[in-house]
């Protein structure tokens, strides 16, 4: 695997693995996560996709939330478990797009009262409000040390 210089803090890194078709090593800090695509897509299954990292971002997200409010409101939350899902949102439904499902697993002896508070919470996550905000993504190609095009809004 090739890559530049160590990149500044809060910059992701992917990069061809170098390992079957498609791989990626992708970098975090300290940090090296694998991305591939399953087989029938033309990958090799070396690790998730990128759709089931895009879920692992909010469901991380959604159980971090969750546990730090319980924990900072002395809740008995015991166990928190996110399942997530992806497909294409049917018209019907506002599509074309993409339907997300998320269902949450909270253990411990909550009431009614924090369960639904957390619920709550678990809609503020910071990757549900980024996922669900306007987005806008500026692309440039770079080359070794310098811009060659892009950026531009």
């Amino acid at each position: 695997m090739k890559t530049s210089a160590a990149p500044p803090g809060g910059t992701v890194v992917v990069a061809s693995s170098g390992e079957g078709k498609l791989s990626q090593a992708v970098m975090v800090g300290r940090h090296v996560l694998r991305a591939d695509e399953p087989i029938a897509a033309g990958g090799d299954d070396l690790g998730p996709t990128p759709h089931e990292l895009l879920l692992a971002a909010l469901g991380s997200c959604t159980a971090m939330t969750v546990q730090m409010v319980a924990n900072r409101k002395g809740w008995p939350l015991e166990h928190v478990e996110v399942h997530l899902r992806h497909g294409a949102l049917p018209p019907e439904n506002g599509g074309p797009g993409t339907l997300i499902l998320r269902d949450i697993i909270l253990d411990g002896p909550l009431d009614e009262e924090q369960r639904r508070k957390l619920l709550e919470i678990a809609e503020k996550c910071p990757i549900h409000k980024t996922l669900t905000g306007e987005i806008k993504i500026i692309t440039g190609l770079v080359g070794r040390g310098s811009v060659v095009s892009g950026g531009e809004e």
